[in-house]
């Protein structure tokens, strides 16, 4: 949940991994001066339930704001504006401290600007966040592996919000702390805890406006005007871990395949560049896959982040993702090649 730089080249730009979202919308909410005085009662303690109420937050709804990300010692901000008529979302988000650097979404497509070199990449990709809501995932049960309990309630950039804890039932993951607004049910603030409950990352608003007057088709417009930058389209093609000769020995409890992707462009290379991304409904797994080349094995941490790399099957596997170092080896520990 941060705007991470440490990701595998062009295949890790999750720019601010969950943190990438934003907003603005088609119309205005009525939130605020009408209800001031109406009781909230406190959302049932199911935990699917409080996941539909955190992804509904974002759908038909416009907001704007900032935000600032914590790990450890570094801090960083970024302004964001999303868009949502319930059909089409359009988010942009702009990092206010570091190199300039833009990212805008609409549905799966991506584009990040690079402003100081006149640059852009456009993508296609689906998408896992937490912040400033979840994305939903079908087929996968976060019941089986988290729980949650209500902590109360607090104000936060001057909206009431519930406070909520995702505890895992296991170690291969880690919780999570949200504080939900009461009215909207929007992640006002993140954290993603260790085991003993400390604090590995916290995101949070600073400033938000939840009736953002802007319009889908003015945001759109803004996203198509490249004039003057370089664009680069990866060509990617959808596929499967098996279709590309790979398969899990033994599943990860609670994860599940979502998406996967090869570099279309290159069919002649013996080991084109593939991604595959696994979640349990709340935390992801990346893995990368390239020809086999740097120190056979390499871990890296940076707040929730762990990268894992070994060699496998004559190939080069990164694992990545916001999960304790033990979930990524039992990935690459599963992992084998099949032709």
């Amino acid at each position: 949940m941060t705007m991470r730089d440490a990701y595998p080249t062009r295949w890790g730009q999750r720019w601010a991994g969950r943190v990438a979202a934003a907003a603005l919308g088609l119309s205005v909410l009525t939130v605020g001066v009408q209800t001031a005085h109406a009781a909230i009662p406190e959302p049932a303690g199911d935990i699917q339930a409080w996941i539909e109420r955190l992804h509904d937050a974002t759908r038909n709804r416009a907001y704007s704001g900032t935000f600032v990300v914590t790990r450890g010692s570094e801090i960083a901000a970024a302004r964001i504006a999303h868009v949502c008529d319930g059909r089409q979302q359009i988010e942009r988000i702009e990092a206010l401290n570091g190199p300039a650097r833009i990212t805008w979404r609409r549905d799966d497509e991506v584009m990040t600007l690079l402003p100081d070199k006149q640059w852009a990449v456009r993508d296609r990709r689906e998408l896992l966040r937490l912040f400033p809501g979840p994305v939903r995932v079908p087929g996968i049960e976060v019941a089986g592996f988290y729980r949650a309990e209500v902590r109360g309630s607090e104000r936060l950039a001057g909206f009431d919000a519930w406070v909520v804890e995702f505890q895992p039932r296991d170690a291969l993951r880690y919780g999570y702390r949200i504080w939900s607004e009461k009215r909207t049910g929007l992640v006002l603030k993140l954290q993603t805890l260790k085991a003993d409950g400390e604090v590995l990352e916290q995101v949070a608003f600073t400033e938000l406006q939840l009736d953002a007057p802007l319009r889908l088709e003015v945001m759109a417009r803004q996203m198509d005007d490249t004039r003057g930058y370089r664009i680069e389209r990866p060509t990617l093609r959808k596929t499967t871990p098996e279709a590309e000769g790979w398969r899990l020995k033994t599943e990860v409890p609670g994860f599940r395949p979502v998406t996967c992707w090869a570099r279309a462009e290159e069919p002649a290379r013996a080991r084109p560049p593939l991604q595959c991304v696994y979640s349990d409904g709340l935390a992801s797994v990346s893995l990368f896959f390239s020809a086999a080349d740097g120190p056979p094995v390499h871990r890296t941490q940076a707040g929730a982040t762990h990268v894992l790399s070994q060699r496998v099957g004559g190939y080069a596997v990164t694992a990545l993702g916001e999960v304790p170092l033990a979930t990524l080896e039992r990935f690459l520990g599963a992992l084998e090649r099949t032709r």
